[in-house]
């Protein structure tokens, strides 16, 4: 895997990587794309939810929207890294808790690469959000 930055102009950069894809990546005023930072959050959020669809499917679980959010608090001094992260995932469908909850444990603890590396430095809380549980 590889990714390349090439500056635009001020802290504007076009980002690519080994797919092929370019986003635009952006630390100055005012943004004209998500900071790494946010990238960062991005690819948490990305890499659980990934896990997690992966998961529910294996278990025949008839979800019908599985959204994660992520809340991130930085270290006032730098590096200014996460020092804790606040998952939710908001499930819709007749899921069972219990595994919606087994999904979310086994991202955390074996799957999500990128919440392996960030739990080197913040804490990483997990809370899900159920509508129509079957528990």
């Amino acid at each position: 895997m590889e990714a390349r930055v090439k500056w635009i102009e001020d802290e504007r950069f076009s980002a690519v990587a080994t797919s092929g894809h370019a986003v635009i990546m952006d630390a100055s005023n005012p943004k004209q794309g998500s900071s790494p930072l946010e990238y960062l959050l991005m690819a948490l959020c990305g890499c659980t939810a990934s896990d997690v669809v992966s998961i529910l499917k294996k278990k025949r679980e008839p979800f019908t929207s599985l959204e994660v959010s992520a809340v991130g608090e930085r270290a006032n001094d730098h590096p200014k890294v996460f020092t804790k992260i606040a998952l939710l995932y908001r499930v819709e469908g007749p899921v069972s808790r219990k595994s919606v909850e087994d999904a979310v444990r086994l991202s955390k603890e074996k799957y999500c690469s990128v919440s392996a590396m960030l739990a080197k430095t913040a804490e990483i809380t997990t809370a899900i959000a159920l509508t129509a549980d079957k528990t």
